[in-house]
């Protein structure tokens, strides 16, 4: 499809390409601003970028906008994609651009007009008789969306600023083709049945309370779960000769300013007086792992020093940003820091790459990779940006991996790799990230004695592989739909007597399956056993196993897998061979 740019230049793109959905998806928001205006003409029109997945538009209506109003809505946009307008983009002045929005009485935009401070030569969309102050990018005319669905309807303060008025925000998403918007209106469906924080709930995984918006609580089941996932770390980074320490979840303003975080993510961080001195809670692990790294001198026969760290950090994330586990105000990183020469960079990189790689498959994930690069707010010199974006590129290449470019999205301190998972109903989720710093070091001074016998600069990785545990846990729970594999399964087995009769032998195979390490519960209650197997079932339990008079008399148990019908006997030591299997 061809795309119009803010200064009226046409390039031709695939909707594949993010211009192309960017413009896409832009055109369908101006679309729906459109047929609001035509159904509702005193409404005021605010913002409608694009975003993920689809767009948005934000309106002031003279009335209470319901959801069953977006039917109505809907029509109108497609009478307006029939009437086939083509965009046109054209520049105006700052006063010129001024007095036709104060002409059609559209108070947010002669704010937005009046606060663009880049051109005083502004960018106009039009499409018919609807006018639009936009950058772009746009297609060329309303016919080339074919289909779209408005999908939801929320309160948004104008440029999400709670000082504002509330707006009413209209949410859609929209595609080339029909069949693409079903296969995502199922999906979207499917994720509902997924949703972790309802799952989390069923399950007894964690809970999230009042009393601690964004800090989740992890109960007995979620806490199995968590520590199945840092035991599976811990045996890996043991593999990979790193070394664990823990660093203090408080340190003061002085570590903070030479970090850097002080400056450039305060607003992020959480902060206290002690002794009339100011603290910070821990954002990031980074700086402590600098001050374990200096307490002792190091020559380049200690390098590369992989040191890992489970900590437990805070971030300041606005209340209406918080989504279950995903969004969260504190979290377990999963973090390590690489100290290495510069001629270690590309294989430190790789076995990254390679480590991230296993724990990915372990899971069943697919993904995808993308190397950012320097942004605005960066810190350190042109050259030590070139060297640790090179070293990423030249890792990534020698494994003929293959990895997209994100511009300008790198950490101020550096460029990364950041891996996007794809889970089990085809949505990408951003885990594993490899962070390469040259800032750091210089600004903490750490030093090592190279070969020469004189003091040389390290260079430092940064790196997690789930990311923050909880945000994984959240993925996980959503990509399995809560049926865990067996190994990871908080609860593997559940046994179910018959009757209270036998109790006593079905105690016996708890006691016996608790001695092989498999996590096992028994269900006395006094129920009929088809109400505890769909207990069970509802619990995602991988095994349910029988327990009657048959099994009694022959010493044995009958097995049944969570999502079949069908009983297999088998010995007590056969099915522990079958979970120790499973487990591998």
């Amino acid at each position: 499809m061809k795309v119009i740019e803010k200064d009226g230049a046409v390039k031709q793109f695939k909707f594949e390409d993010e211009e192309g959905k960017k413009a896409f998806r832009h055109t369908t928001a101006h679309i729906l601003a459109q047929a609001v205006k035509r159904l509702y003409p005193g409404t005021k029109c605010a913002i409608g970028p694009a975003i993920e997945n689809g767009f948005y538009y934000d309106f002031d209506f003279d009335f209470p906008f319901t959801t069953d109003h977006l039917a109505a809505v809907e029509a109108e946009m497609h009478k307006i994609v029939k009437e086939g307008l083509p965009l046109k983009q054209y520049n105006l002045s700052r006063s010129e651009a001024l007095k036709l929005m104060e002409e059609k009485d559209e108070s947010y935009k002669i704010q937005l007009i009046e606060d663009h401070e880049e051109s005083d030569v502004l960018s106009f969309f039009q499409q018919g008789e609807y006018v639009e102050f936009c950058a772009g990018p746009h297609v060329t005319n309303t016919n080339i969306i074919k289909a779209f669905k408005l999908t939801s309807v929320a309160g948004a303060y104008f440029r999400g600023d709670e000082k504002n008025k509330m707006l009413t925000r209209i949410y859609g998403t929209c595609f080339p083709k029909a069949s693409q918007l079903e296969t995502y209106l199922k999906q979207v469906e499917e994720a509902k049945l997924r949703d972790h924080r309802k799952l989390g709930k069923e399950l007894g995984l964690f809970a999230l309370m009042e009393e601690g918006p964004g800090f989740p609580f992890f109960l007995p089941k979620g806490m199995v779960l968590k520590n199945l996932l840092i035991d599976y770390w811990r045996k890996l980074h043991t593999r990979e000769r790193y070394v664990e320490i823990s660093t203090p979840m408080m340190l003061n303003r002085e570590l903070w300013e030479t970090s850097g975080h002080w400056d450039h993510y305060r607003e992020n961080m959480y902060t206290t007086v002690i002794d009339d001195t100011d603290f910070a809670i821990k954002p990031m692990n980074c700086p402590g792992g600098m001050l374990v790294y200096k307490m002792q001198p190091h020559s380049y026969r200690d390098l590369p020093l992989r040191m890992g760290e489970l900590g437990l950090v805070h971030r300041h994330e606005k209340s209406g940003q918080l989504h279950g586990l995903m969004r969260v105000r504190c979290f377990t990183q999963d973090d390590a820091h690489i100290f290495m020469t510069k001629d270690q960079i590309t294989s430190e990189i790789k076995g990254v790459v390679r480590l991230i790689d296993e724990v990915y498959k372990k899971f069943g994930f697919t993904y995808h990779v993308e190397l950012s690069t320097r942004p605005d707010n960066s810190i350190g010199s042109d050259e030590d940006w070139e060297v640790a974006t090179n070293g990423l590129k030249e890792a990534l290449d020698e494994m003929e991996m293959p990895y997209v470019i994100n511009e300008g999205d790198g950490a101020f301190y550096g460029p990364k790799i950041d891996f996007h998972l794809n889970d089990s109903i085809g949505r990408t989720w951003q885990c594993g990230t490899i962070q390469l710093d040259f800032q750091l070091p210089q600004r903490f001074e750490a030093e090592y004695i190279g070969e020469d016998g004189k003091k040389h600069q390290p260079i430092m990785i940064h790196r997690v592989v789930y990311g923050s545990i909880e945000r994984f846990i959240g993925i996980l729970i959503e990509h399995y739909a809560g049926k865990f594999p067996t190994w990871l399964s908080p609860v593997q087995a559940k046994v179910l007597p018959v009757s209270e009769h036998f109790m006593g032998y079905a105690s016996e195979v708890v006691s016996q399956l608790e001695e092989q390490g498999i996590r096992v519960e028994l269900d006395e209650r006094n129920e009929k056993l088809g109400y505890k197997i769909r207990q069970a079932q509802m619990e995602k339990v991988p095994y349910m196993i029988i327990i009657g008079e048959k099994e009694q008399e022959s010493n044995t148990i009958s097995i049944r897998k969570r999502d079949e019908k069908e009983t297999e006997n088998m010995s007590i030591s056969d099915f522990s061979r079958l979970i120790s299997k499973e487990c591998q």
